[in-house]
């Protein structure tokens, strides 16, 4: 890999995105206004209190999936990485640029989604509102990476959109936001152990809940960063030329 080739990659990618407002508006408007309803919905229950920091995480982790998987599949329909990959640039770099881009965006979505939900919507938290900020950024990071991942098996955006049910639906059933997960079944307990997002809401919790568990949230946060780390290579390794 090349610094200078993935920040190539990373600057054209940004540009593309720039002469994009309503990508723009999907990424950094989009999971405040959904925030933003569910508070609305549940203004005289305890209810947002209990779910807020879980959604703070599950919203911009659907839609840096979504908008990440479809914008590299795009780029490959369109024959743009096949040109690139005649140039002397590695698949790594590629792979960084996009994670580079997107990883930019996903912090400018978290500052908007939890500076929304605290100051605006009223989300009580326990801990340092920054590092709310920090598990956001983190798990939008996840979502750009599976999305990275999943657009090397798609070859439509039809497709891409079937991948949710695969990858992301799951991990929003079994990580604690409908049913704590201790009172799962042992089996998917020990399931959602193994999936990325139970540590990212787990670690929202923590910063929510408790005002001195910055030793427990860095750990969830070691754990959702190491699969978003595979994740990318898995990306670079499967990334292909072009769809057939």
């Amino acid at each position: 890999m090349s610094p200078r080739l993935t920040l190539a990659t990373a600057v054209r990618i940004l540009r593309q995105i720039a002469h994009d407002p309503r990508t723009i508006a999907l990424l950094l408007v989009v999971p405040s206004l959904l925030v933003g309803l569910m508070a609305w919905i549940f203004e005289e229950t305890p209810v947002f209190q209990q779910v807020g920091p879980a959604v703070l995480g599950l919203f911009p982790f659907i839609v840096m999936f979504l908008v990440t998987s479809i914008t590299t599949l795009r780029e490959r329909r369109e024959g743009t990485l096949e040109r690139l990959l005649t140039m002397p640039i590695g698949k790594g770099d590629i792979i960084g640029g996009y994670t580079i881009a997107f990883g930019l965006l996903a912090v400018a979505q978290s500052l908007v989604a939890v500076g929304y939900a605290v100051w605006v919507c009223g989300l009580e938290v326990a801990g340092d509102p920054w590092l709310l900020v920090l598990v956001a950024v983190v798990d939008s990071l996840l979502g750009t990476t599976l999305g990275l991942f999943a657009s090397a098996f798609a070859a439509t955006e039809f497709q891409v959109v079937q991948f949710m049910p695969a990858l992301v639906f799951p991990q929003v059933l079994l990580g604690g936001i409908i049913v704590p997960r201790e009172d799962m079944p042992d089996v998917l307990h020990a399931i959602s152990d193994w999936l990325p997002l139970s540590h990212a809401i787990d670690a929202l919790d923590l910063v929510s809940t408790e005002a001195d568990a910055t030793g427990d949230v860095l750990r969830e946060l070691a754990i959702v960063a190491a699969f978003a780390v595979v994740a990318v290579v898995l990306a670079a390794v499967t990334l292909r030329r072009r769809t057939a």
